[in-house]
């Protein structure tokens, strides 16, 4: 399919897409709707940034306008499930765009907010129902939702839904839902325990893969620079005073290093905001709007941010911290290069995270540049003499990946406890537990490009230096 019309959506949804400026269907896209408006269960495997929410939307629209039914009170027609608030509410937005011109409701629930509004919302039914696990589950016990009647059902995200210990909220709801129902299903990496989930969401689906999660953006250009850890706040500093940084999006490991890290910022005169799970509601959607708005243009996050995030015109991507899964850091850096624009990645890498780094570069199959230190700030070897003492696992000493074994996080919280089993609302901050991800890949190359201001306040392009 070339043009969205030609899938038969309705007129006025047709009229939607015009008005946000769409017209040429992504590959998820050109695949997934027609299956979808046939009313088949569909399996899809993509990464953010694909387009995979309007390859979900428009069909639910297109079908839920062509049947038109009111919906029960306190049920919906259609569920779609999201691992973060943050997902969720840009999920509804994207109904609410799209579906403008029909005269179908759309609600959104998740933690960290009133739950009494929630439930006025779904006092009288709703067409479309978004929702967090935790939450969803929460109005169910209360007995202000149920599900008995959902005609469709969305999983998004499913792999980092059982990285956040959202298993056994999942398997809970499913035995909530009508058997008779369509099912879609979508994922950015499809290891065991997401086949075996799926086989249990899914009746005789059809399968479709874009862009395997090894595979990184193409335009995105990637830099890592071997720096201790004392010097890394030195050296963002540096990072950040480049004009060219229009909007940048800085990772760490940990929430505490995120409040840190902004701090250190302000102190240098650097205005940042941080988002992380410690963060109120109010607090988050406050930090990524003055990130849309251009107000702040750094934010400085942990994995939450990684998926589901979507802010136009990000053009850098710093890892503050390496992450300890690698498949954390193909979905970082997938936050830049969007929408065909370019985007540049730039990894800071002390002593004990070259195992990190070596784990990212088997995943992607790929050797990412190193770029030198500026001047005055230390750096690391780029070979070390003698690598830090690991784990079996490849992991520094002292660094044990969270969830095996004993299904708390670093922060001492259990996955899924709780009433009924359900996940806790607020997501474990610390990297989950690795999946098993395709290992197909397409080589990233082309100069890094980042130009930054000595402290004689002399424009100096370390980076494009170290590829000449």
């Amino acid at each position: 399919m070339t043009n969205f019309s030609d899938f038969g959506l309705a007129a006025p949804i047709l009229k939607a897409l015009a008005a946000e400026g769409y017209a040429t269907p992504t590959p998820i896209q050109s695949q997934a709707i027609p299956h979808a408006l046939a009313g088949r269960d569909l399996c899809g495997i993509a990464q953010t940034g694909t387009g995979k929410t309007a390859a979900f939307a428009l069909p639910i629209l297109h079908r839920l306008a062509a049947a038109p039914r009111p919906a029960l009170r306190k049920g919906c027609r259609t569920l779609v499930l999201s691992p973060t608030r943050e997902l969720a509410g840009q999920i509804a937005d994207s109904f609410r765009a799209y579906g403008r011109h029909l005269r179908l409701s759309t609600a959104v629930v998740f933690g960290g907010v009133s739950i009494g509004a929630q439930e006025r919302a779904l006092a009288n039914g709703v067409d479309v129902l978004v929702a967090t696990p935790g939450r969803l589950l929460d109005l169910v016990d209360r007995r202000s939702l149920e599900l008995r009647h959902v005609e469709i059902l969305v999983l998004d995200e499913a792999d980092q839904m059982l990285d956040l210990g959202f298993i056994h909220a999942l398997k809970r709801i499913v035995k909530l839902l009508p058997a008779q129902r369509q099912s879609l299903f979508f994922s950015a990496t499809m290891p065991k325990a997401i086949a075996a989930l799926a086989g249990e969401y899914l009746a005789d689906p059809v399968q479709v893969a874009v862009a395997p999660v090894a595979t990184t953006a193409e335009r995105v250009e990637q830099h890592v620079l071997f720096v201790p850890t004392g010097q890394k706040q030195a050296l963002l500093h540096h990072v950040l005073k480049d004009e060219a940084m229009e909007r940048a999006l800085v990772f760490t490991r940990t929430k505490h290093g995120a409040d840190r890290v902004v701090r250190h910022l302000a102190r240098a005169g650097i205005e940042a905001a941080a988002i992380h799970g410690n963060k109120s509601q109010p607090q988050r959607e406050r930090a990524l709007a003055g990130f849309r708005s251009g107000h702040c243009r750094v934010l400085v996050a942990t994995d939450i941010a990684a998926r589901g995030i979507d802010v136009e015109g990000v053009t850098h991507v710093i890892n503050f911290d390496l992450p300890n899964v690698p498949e954390s850091y193909v979905h970082r850096i997938g936050r830049t290069a969007r929408a065909g624009a370019a985007g540049v990645a730039i990894s800071f890498c002390n002593g004990e995270e070259r195992a990190y780094l070596r784990d990212i570069e088997k995943l992607t199959r790929l050797k990412v540049p190193v770029a030198p230190i500026p001047d005055g700030i230390e750096m690391l070897p780029a070979e070390p003499a003698q690598s830090a003492p690991h784990h079996a696992a490849g992991r520094p000493q002292g660094q044990q990946r969270h969830g095996h074994g004993h299904g708390r996080t670093q922060q001492g919280h259990s996955h899924a406890q709780g009433r009924g089993g359900r996940a806790p609302e607020r997501q474990p901050e610390a990297n989950p537990p690795r999946s098993a991800a395709p290992r197909r890949d397409r080589p990233v190359d082309g100069p890094v490009r980042l130009p930054g201001q000595g402290r004689d306040g002399q424009s100096i392009r370390w980076l494009e230096r170290a590829v000449r």
